[in-house]
């Protein structure tokens, strides 16, 4: 434990950011399995439900919560699921 006033103020700080952090990282998680879910069964609102989870990515990023790099890899990978499920759907 710090002795110094503020060493101290910081280890309070860092301990707020991080539960903060960690639910926003549980959040983004939960909102991604959302929009996986509803690409796999097909709903009607997965465009709407894919859009929200993009923003809620962008918003990581901007909170730096997320690298950009790690936000664009997971946006890339639910985009192509989507237009995989829309093309098969649009074939049949």
């Amino acid at each position: 434990m710090p002795n110094i006033k503020s060493s101290i103020k910081r280890v309070k700080i860092a301990r707020k950011k991080n539960l903060r952090n960690t639910a926003a990282k549980s959040a983004l998680r939960t909102s991604i399995k959302k929009c996986k879910e509803a690409i796999a069964n097909n709903s009607d609102s997965v465009e709407e439900i894919l859009r929200q989870t993009i923003s809620d990515i962008d918003k990581a990023v901007t909170k730096n919560i997320l690298h950009k790099n790690n936000a664009a890899r997971k946006k890339s990978r639910l985009m192509k699921a989507f237009k995989a499920i829309k093309a098969a759907s649009a074939a049949n």
